[in-house]
């Protein structure tokens, strides 16, 4: 799969989520404080990630910021993204499998290594629902 990963700061989680994102085959670009000489406000960085995925150059995107809020709403202003932020491996899973999520959002202040793996190896394996009751509601997102 195409990933762009985007952050407003570098650091070890970017890293981290970057090396699990390879080593399992993704195709990873990335965009702000994670590339040299690009803009590393978390407004950028979630609008070029948004746009990455609602454009279609990647299938997901990814980002940090301190708390996850200022790049989760950002990313959300781009239409055609559905971004959650998440905090644990279900919250992930249940934002990919109830709203058919597509950019993942995390703090990096308050998410560990092990927990990023932990909510990338749901996001990853959770596929959205087929069930017509959230398939309605994904649409009424839509239309919004």
């Amino acid at each position: 799969m195409r990933v762009t990963i985007g952050s407003d700061m570098a650091g070890e989680l970017p890293e981290a989520i970057v090396r699990w994102l390879r080593s399992r085959g993704h195709d990873v670009k990335r965009c702000g404080a994670l590339v040299p000489n690009e803009s590393d406000a978390w407004t950028s960085v979630g609008r070029k990630v948004g746009t990455s995925v609602a454009d279609g150059d990647a299938d997901y995107g990814i980002l940090c910021c301190w708390t996850g809020t200022g790049v989760n709403i950002a990313a959300n202003k781009v239409r055609g993204v559905r971004a959650a932020l998440c905090t644990d491996a279900a919250t992930a899973a249940g934002a990919r499998e109830w709203n058919d999520a597509n950019v993942l959002c995390m703090s990096l202040r308050s998410t560990s290594i092990p927990v990023a793996e932990e909510m990338l190896d749901a996001w990853f394996k959770a596929a959205p629902t087929g069930d017509p009751t959230y398939l309605s509601m994904i649409e009424r997102i839509r239309e919004l």
